[in-house]
Parts: structure tokens; sequence; C-alpha cells
């Protein structure tokens, strides 16, 4: 059976919420950070040589990256739902939405949260730069998300999975003040309405206190 490897308050959120968009059957195997380090327990590290999550197991199969494993169920599972393929006429930028998240947003506030626990002042060059390439980001999305509901307008697709964890829980790793971002904010509201994300939040991350604004 398709197992989900999770550990809370993380990125491996979007599969879970993957898994029930598409109704499919799957087994979801909880893990807890470590209290003092915040990082993923000895058994979920061992499971995997990159000894993070998400994680998924499936006949056999074992592969890491939200990604990566958002494709291969999508491609196994999915039947052609909540994806693009070649013959669609925004194939390509279903491409550049889906890969978005992990290639521009995610690295941005990784990059911030680094150097804010290094101590580099609000006002070196660094994290000067550092900042603009987030704000560059979130003008982007809000430029697109002014355009439809969704990142490809009426269509619900695994590229809004993708985006969620990055403006919503990784917040509580990097702070981020998007209330100058109405179109993002009016997402996220609809996001929160999907009864498919409301069930994978409380699967995965019970109790947690959602950042849907």
């Amino acid at each position: 059976m398709l197992t989900i490897h999770h550990l809370g308050i993380s990125q491996s959120e979007r599969i879970v919420w993957l898994c029930e968009e598409l109704a499919i059957p799957y087994q979801l195997k909880l893990y807890v950070r470590e209290p003092v380090a915040r990082l993923a327990p000895p058994d979920l590290r061992a499971a995997h040589p990159a000894g993070t999550a998400p994680l998924m197991t499936d006949e056999g199969v074992t592969i890491a990256e939200s990604a990566a494993i958002m494709e291969y169920i999508l491609a196994r599972y999915g039947g052609g739902r909540l994806a693009y393929g070649p013959e669609h006429p925004q194939f390509a930028q279903y491409l550049y939405w889906f890969h978005f998240t992990n290639g521009n947003l995610q690295p941005h506030l990784g990059r911030n949260m680094v150097l804010g626990r290094t101590g580099v002042p609000a006002d070196h060059p660094v994290m000067v730069s550092a900042r603009s390439r987030v704000d560059r980001a979130l003008a982007m999305l809000e430029d697109r998300l002014a355009t439809g509901p969704w990142l490809m307008g009426a269509d619900f697709t695994a590229a809004d999975i993708m985006l969620v964890f990055s403006l919503t829980t990784m917040r509580y790793f990097m702070p981020w003040d998007i209330s100058g971002y109405p179109h993002i904010l009016a997402y996220l509201q609809r996001v929160a309405q999907r009864p498919a994300y409301q069930r994978a939040m409380a699967k995965g991350d019970p109790g947690m206190a959602l950042l849907l604004s």
C-alpha cells in the first residue's frame, strides 16, 4: 500500500493533502519533531539517506522530495486529475507554477530564515537582497492570483498544493507579513474551504493553528 511518512509541521503536508484530494487509499505514518533541535526523529532519518520528510513507500519504491513524490502519485494514481499533460495548451505554465514554490519562493524563505538565525542585521546588503527576493516572489503570486481563483485560473491543480505550505506553515519557521497581498489572502481563504485540505491538516497536524491569514 502507498505509505506516506509525514513529519509534523513540515512540507510533507503537501503529500497528505494530495492523497486526500485524489481520494486514494494510503497509510499515514506520523513523526514528531525532536523537542530541542526541531529535527526529524531518528527513525525517520534512518528510513532514507535524505533523512527528511516527506517520504513515500509504495510497492518496493521509496522516494523523498515533495515534488518528486507528487509527480509519482499523480502519474500512478491521478488518472489525469490535478495536473496538465503535454497536450494541454497551458502545460508550460502549469510546469512553471508547479516548480515555482520549491525553485523560487521556498528557497528564498529558507535563506532569510538562516540569515536571521545567524544574526545578520536587517540593513545588511545580503539581508536586504534576500528579503527583496521573497517580496518579488510574493508580488508575482499576487499578480497571478489576481487573474483567477487558482494558479491555473479556474482549475485547482497540484501547483496549488505545492504552494500553500510556503504561504502558511512555513511562517512558523520564517514569519512573514502577507497582509499587503489581498489576492493571496483571498486565495488562502479558498484553500481553507476545501474539504480535502481540512481533512489532510486534521490528520497530519491535529491541533496546529493554520496560518491562513
